[in-house]
């Protein structure tokens, strides 16, 4: 971090922030204090502007060709699990997703829309080489459920999804702000990517109509056809994941979300 102290000035004591990356520190200088990442998204300025994330300070080149950005620190918490059925986050999400600014930051940056066809192909491709498809029927059956359903993820808006939705990543601030952080696995797609994983992990079914209805959309099998079917998509993108780190565990769990969902998809929308 000697770099750092040495753009900064050494009047300002830094430490890492934790995280996967290693890449956010926590820089002090007497009551000031403020969020560093290395090399983050130049995305991060569109979302500072549209009050998503804490506001963005300054961005610095380094020397060494790296980019330092400085967000404003923030007192305040993560939400806990049971708050993400609250209006809010239905409003955040909302905001997010009708932001014609977010989409056009990052077609700029050369993000292209999620085409569902092309996932299905890429998915089948690595279970193939991996050989997995054969090891478990589970697979196979959810591969064949994304090809049956694939017709209604079809010609869908497309919108900037957040794409790792859940209570970690939504902060509130001592004063009541709500923000949603950590956004390098944005994308643009279908904003039923971001609000179907909501309500599958936090949202009691019996309430999901009251929440969509505050989110702006309406409650029907269409809709649940293209949130299950990103759902399926995202626990094979995961059990591939995992299954290449060697986590044979976190395999084995991803695995029974999956069944789960092969269960629900077979039994409400007469797919054989």
């Amino acid at each position: 971090m000697n770099w750092l102290n040495a753009s900064l000035g050494k009047e300002w004591n830094i430490t890492p922030a934790g995280g996967l990356t290693g890449d956010a520190y926590i820089a002090e200088n007497s009551n000031k204090r403020l969020f560093l990442k290395r090399n983050s998204s130049p995305f991060l300025a569109v979302l500072s502007a549209e009050g998503i994330v804490p506001k963005l300070v300054w961005t610095k080149r380094m020397e060494n060709g790296d980019v330092i950005t400085a967000q404003e620190w923030i007192e305040g918490r993560k939400l806990e699990p049971e708050e993400m059925r609250h209006h809010r986050v239905a409003e955040l999400l909302r905001k997010i997703h009708h932001s014609s600014e977010l989409v056009h930051m990052l077609m700029r940056m050369g993000k292209k829309p999620k085409a569902p066809d092309d996932n299905v192909n890429k998915l089948k491709q690595r279970f193939n080489a991996n050989n997995l498809i054969n090891k478990h029927n589970e697979i196979e059956t959810a591969l064949s459920y994304l090809h049956q359903l694939l017709p209604v993820t079809r010609e869908q808006k497309q919108v900037v999804c957040h794409c790792d939705i859940n209570h970690n990543n939504l902060l509130l601030t001592n004063d009541g702000q709500l923000y949603l952080v950590d956004w390098d696995n944005a994308m643009i797609a279908d904003p039923v990517m971001d609000f179907g994983m909501l309500l599958k992990w936090y949202i009691p079914k019996e309430d999901w109509a009251s929440w969509l209805d505050t989110y702006g959309v309406t409650y029907d099998k269409q809709l649940f056809k293209r949130m299950y079917w990103y759902l399926i998509s995202d626990a094979l993108y995961y059990i591939n994941w995992h299954y290449n780190r060697n986590e044979l565990k976190k395999v084995s769990e991803r695995l029974h979300d999956l069944r789960d969902l092969n269960t629900f998809v077979n039994t409400n929308f007469s797919v054989n």
